[in-house]
């Protein structure tokens, strides 16, 4: 149910920002949301700053970012 969420909440439009991922129906950068994130803001601060964001977009901006986290990354080289 989770991934259903991200694709209905963030999109990816190579007319919109360049193609990065955006909370949907919004010019605002999934990276944009999860870098005030860790920068300390809280989502009650994010939805003060941003009207037309719901909690579901920012919650849907962070699950996004974990999806793409479980990629699996073989290295090149194993580092000892």
């Amino acid at each position: 149910m989770a991934k259903k969420v991200i694709f209905e909440r963030i999109s990816i439009d190579p007319k919109i920002c360049h193609g990065q991922a955006c909370i949907k129906g919004t010019r605002i950068p999934v990276h944009q949301i999860l870098h005030m994130l860790a920068n300390g803001d809280t989502i009650e601060e994010l939805l003060e700053e941003y009207p037309s964001v719901t909690r579901e977009d920012i919650l849907a901006c962070i699950e996004y970012a974990a999806e793409l986290a479980e990629e699996e990354v073989i290295p090149d080289k194993v580092i000892a």
